[in-house]
């Protein structure tokens, strides 16, 4: 059923400042977004959605049904262009600037950018109301908030974020990841740098974190990686990390303060 809240013709303005209008809900959406794939499923937008990223795993049943065109940063822009979207749907980070540029003259290109929760839930409210789904974006969007809001104000503990090994990356002040460890109680040690900074071992015992977090994307990290760690920083309690809990902005984020807050009673427990 079509929302009566939004109206057509719609202008948008995305992250990029670039400006368009939609004269209907759209009918052919590619998303080379992972976490904005789920959320289009979440909002019931299934025969709409046309086109995927081979990253886009979530929900698991859309791969083998949709059309793929490569990665988040490389795509086949002539399968895209066959597909006939009316919508594509990009993000700064994850996608490149030559894509979306190649990518503009097929279709609408939203593209967003998703530092903090409050960017996470406008997005999410921008994306209802471009499909028509307006009233079930901000139920959603509301039962986030809502969730992140009833979070207990955390005991401060200063920790460190690894995405990636050889070279050891970590988080900066100007991510998604850091405003999540935030809401935790997690003071991110490395919070001077910006986007992803490459430390070295020699970084991670100045700063001495309480709590070291190895996330599970876009670096696989298991419990054998732990080993190294623990004996590098043997005062941290070392926890391997969902990244996609910490990472992915769309309709994942329902399930994300309950995962902060058994992480943190976790680290209750003396590693």
């Amino acid at each position: 059923m079509r929302s009566k809240q939004t109206s057509y013709p719609l202008k948008l303005v995305d992250a990029r400042g670039a400006t368009f209008t939609l004269s209907c809900p759209p009918r052919r959406i590619v998303s080379l977004v992972p976490s904005q794939t789920e959320l289009l499923a979440d909002l019931g937008l299934d025969e709409q959605v046309v086109g995927l990223t081979r990253f886009c795993v979530h929900p698991s049943d859309w791969k083998p049904r949709k059309t793929i065109v490569g990665g988040t940063k490389q795509v086949n822009v002539e399968c895209i262009r066959n597909l006939e979207p009316d919508l594509i749907l990009a993000n700064l980070e994850e996608n490149t600037r030559e894509m979306v540029e190649a990518l503009d003259a097929i279709a609408p290109v939203y593209v967003t950018d998703v530092k903090t929760i409050a960017n996470a839930l406008g997005m999410i409210r921008t994306v209802g109301r471009m499909t028509d789904r307006a009233a079930k974006a901000e139920t959603l969007a509301t039962e986030i908030n809502e969730a992140f809001t009833a979070l207990p104000a955390f005991a401060p503990l200063r920790a460190t974020y690894l995405i990636w090994q050889n070279p050891t990356m970590a988080v900066g002040h100007d991510t998604f990841i850091h405003d999540v460890m935030a809401q935790a109680g997690l003071v991110n040690v490395f919070g001077d740098r910006t986007r992803y900074p490459e430390i070295t071992d020699e970084d991670l015992v100045a700063t001495q974190p309480e709590v070291l977090l190895l996330s599970s994307e876009p670096y696989p990290f298991k419990e054998k990686h732990t080993t190294p760690f623990r004996t590098l920083l043997p005062d941290a309690a070392v926890h391997l990390a969902n990244g996609e809990l910490f990472s992915w902005y769309g309709s994942r984020l329902r399930h994300t303060p309950a995962y902060l807050h058994r992480l943190r009673q976790e680290m209750l427990v003396v590693p």
